[in-house]
């Protein structure tokens, strides 16, 4: 049985740990790692993109980096509760065209009880910005 630690019911710290593995994940931008965490029918909401399933994941990520590059990602802790958490997040990254974007979100994740995360909601909203202005 799979299993990604730390499991729910989630206490601050535990949050917050599940919270710097995912933003450490998605910082490596490998799709196949980053699917692990999620359950093989993980149901997704990204902008107004529905997935369901790791397969789909892999995919939608892979497309997702060979369109954005210099990714940079910083997830905070919002709020949690047994088995779910809301995180506040933001990523920069440039195009293919050169042109550099801060991307402001947030994501409200619910976890099975194999710690693996089960639904993922993100609404996202990109602003254009100067690569002088990177903070990430």
């Amino acid at each position: 049985m799979e299993q990604k630690f730390p499991l729910p019911p989630f206490t601050y710290e535990t949050a917050k740990q599940k919270v710097q593995m995912a933003e450490d994940a998605w910082n490596t931008q490998d799709p196949e790692k980053i699917s692990k965490a999620y359950t093989v029918d993980s149901e997704w909401r990204n902008r107004s993109t529905f997935l369901n399933g790791r397969q789909a994941i892999v995919k939608f990520l892979t497309t997702k980096w060979e369109n954005e590059f210099h990714y940079k990602l910083k997830k905070e802790l919002w709020a949690f509760t047994d088995n779910k958490i809301a995180v506040r997040f933001e990523y920069e990254f440039q195009n293919s065209e050169g042109h550099w974007f801060r991307a402001y979100g947030n994501e409200n994740w619910e976890f099975d009880e194999n710690g693996l995360m089960q639904k993922r909601y993100a609404s996202i909203n990109d602003f254009p910005i100067e690569e002088a202005d990177r903070k990430l």
